[in-house]
């Protein structure tokens, strides 16, 4: 990838019809995939089934998806997962990833719309829109499983030596990417993630990818275009801690950029850490708009979170038509479509 931003002649494929069935199609099958499973926990009935359905979709629309088998030890237990990838051949062997996980949170009464169905069903959305054009790179599209109870499944892609990530020139990473107020683009933090579970370890912080994706962003002009978080008590500008799906390709020596939806501007119950993700007034007891926290913070139980609670489920989320919700999934999927066509 070049350091100037040019949109590819390639782009001028994707018409404006083209992308807008795309986008539609991408929200109807987020909805359905809230429909054929329950709570995905990580090793169950229904993350396994979860994976059938994702591996069944590629396959509709002429993709192969491979299973990639993994085990991970909690608590000196053993469990068994899997990771989905899908590989499109580019015109050049150098790699890009676009990964998200596919299990939810369990325990919560959360139905794991937003973290992760959402992510997992725009790689879906972005494989439709790139199969049958010609990549400068080649894609790997990648689900990982049992991301909420300890990130094992990226762990154990990156760990794996099938996987040859010696041609990976950076990983995008989608987690909970809609429901809350504002679209970001995070990069690796410059302090070193502890990377001990890593085999080969060689920690990358460049920004380098955030920042195309951000360009990009901007001149696309996009209805939900995404930003970077100020600097907050918590993180620098535009950084993000390790708990998701791109710290061990940080840690591996990949650039990478995460795709978060959330709201940095929230003093939230351990300050402004991002974990607010809405000053929408539902998902609070009671919200101050000019503190912009909680009315009574000794007494605030919600703390505009729909991650990890009961309403982070479709049938809470899309009781009332919820365009907000598919702007920002069709956001995501208009951004990473048109990027992994730049030369």
């Amino acid at each position: 990838m070049t350091k100037t931003i040019k949109l590819s002649c390639l782009i001028c494929a994707l018409t404006v019809s083209t992308l807008t069935h795309a986008e539609s199609n991408t929200w109807k099958k987020l909805k359905a995939f809230a429909d054929v499973t329950d709570v995905r926990g990580a090793s169950s009935k229904e993350e396994f089934k979860a994976l059938k359905w994702l591996q069944n979709q590629y396959q509709a629309i002429g993709l192969n998806a491979e299973i990639q088998p993994f085990s991970f030890s909690v608590k000196g237990k053993t469990y068994e997962s899997n990771n989905l990838e899908v590989v499109i051949k580019g015109k050049s062997a150098k790699t890009v990833i676009v990964g998200a996980h596919y299990d939810g949170v369990t325990g919560s009464g959360s139905k794991g719309f937003i973290d992760n169905a959402s992510g997992a069903i725009t790689l879906l959305g972005v494989a439709e829109q790139i199969k049958s054009k010609p990549l400068p790179y080649t894609v790997r599209l990648v689900h990982f499983g049992a991301e909420e109870i300890g990130i094992f499944g990226s762990e154990a892609y990156v760990n794996n030596q099938k996987n040859n990530l010696k041609n990976v020139i950076g990983m995008i990473n989608l987690d909970t990417i809609i429901g809350g107020d504002y679209l970001y683009i995070h990069s690796a933090q410059a302090k070193p993630y502890s990377c001990k579970k890593i085999d080969k370890q060689n920690y990358n912080s460049n920004p380098i990818l955030r920042d195309k994706l951000l360009a990009l962003s901007h001149s696309l002009n996009l209805k939900n275009g995404f930003i970077i978080h100020p600097t907050t008590s918590a993180f620098k500008q535009g950084e993000t801690g390790s708990w998701s799906d791109h710290y061990p390709f940080a840690c591996s020596g990949i650039p990478i950029a995460y795709l978060e939806s959330t709201n940095f501007l929230i003093n939230g119950k351990d300050g402004y850490d991002g974990y607010s993700q809405t000053t929408d007034k539902q998902f609070w007891d009671c919200f101050d708009d000019k503190k912009m926290t909680a009315c009574h913070r000794q007494t605030e139980s919600k703390w505009g979170n729909i991650w990890h609670t009961k309403f982070d489920s479709a049938t809470f989320l899309t009781a009332k038509e919820n365009k907000k919700l598919e702007s920002q999934l069709n956001s995501a999927v208009t951004l990473i479509s048109h990027f992994l066509f730049l030369p």
